[in-house]
């Protein structure tokens, strides 16, 4: 699967991307102390849903355009406010042209004593992506394989804060990649916060990751799931995971709220679900 963000931009993988960034955001602010955001896969930052990427694949139509035309029931939408406040001022005049990729949306939210770090591999990518936070010093743009920077930016100075994981499930191995990475990361920086974002295509893949981690001594593991049909090895991307480690205590009882909603009003047949699940304790 390739899965560089220009094409997928406001699908349903970002629909439930992002809604969990947001709430992660949200909560580190209950403290006034600063925290960092690491973003390992930044991709261009923001995207245009006129663009010849995202024309090409419209994905954005049964994501975020669903989401902006649905009536959301007063509960769900208090969880949803921090994120589709920066969708919506992206788009003042009230059509939906400009989306917030991870790095725009969390440069939206932060306060000014928080920082973004951001690595981004591809070339072309980086570029786009460096000049659109030029001059901003409470973010650094790095061009950089991602894998490499779980070994080289943990722990932060803050010690406070989250490290987002979305590669492009480019090469046959991203899981083992991810695995590795992880556990890396973890070993550095134990308290820190981390979410991983996939395609739910390789249910082997997650299981196998989700035993590693608990053999390698992980702690406090939850799983996400959304899925608006079946999706397989052979299918299109019908659905996406997250699986968290330490994540806030509050998470998964906002997503037992908003996910039946996503589901709801995302649906495009057979197979569509949702989950939460804690793997492992704390």
């Amino acid at each position: 699967m390739n899965y560089r963000h220009a094409y997928h931009a406001g699908n349903i993988g970002d629909v439930l991307k992002h809604a969990v960034l947001a709430r992660l955001i949200e909560y580190f602010q209950r403290k006034d102390k600063a925290f960092r955001i690491l973003d390992t896969h930044a991709g261009i930052g923001q995207y245009d849903l006129t663009s010849e990427e995202t024309l090409k694949t419209g994905e954005w139509q049964q994501g975020i355009g669903k989401i902006l035309a649905a009536d959301i029931p007063a509960p769900v939408a208090g969880l949803l406010a921090p994120w589709l406040e920066v969708v919506r001022a992206l788009n003042p005049d009230g059509g939906l042209r400009t989306y917030p990729g991870s790095p725009a949306l969390a440069r939206k939210l932060m306060r000014k004593q928080d920082r973004l770090t951001l690595t981004e591999l591809h070339p072309a990518d980086f570029k786009t992506l460096s000049a659109l936070f030029a001059g901003d010093h409470q973010v650094k743009t790095i061009h950089l394989d991602g894998w490499l920077a779980l070994g080289s930016f943990l722990p932060p100075k803050e010690k406070r804060g989250l490290v987002l994981i979305d590669p492009a499930f480019e090469v046959t191995d991203e899981f083992s990649r991810m695995t590795d990475a992880v556990i890396t990361g973890w070993k550095k920086w134990s308290a820190g916060t981390y979410a991983l974002w996939y395609p739910m295509k390789d249910a082997w893949s997650i299981r196998r990751m989700h035993a590693d981690f608990k053999e390698a001594g992980l702690r406090d593991v939850l799983s996400l799931e959304l899925n608006s049909g079946k999706s397989g090895p052979d299918t299109r991307m019908l659905g996406s995971g997250m699986t968290l480690i330490n994540p806030p205590y509050t998470l998964a009882d906002e997503m037992r709220k908003v996910l039946p909603w996503f589901c709801d009003v995302l649906h495009q047949g057979p197979g569509a679900s949702w989950d939460v699940t804690q793997l492992i304790g704390e």
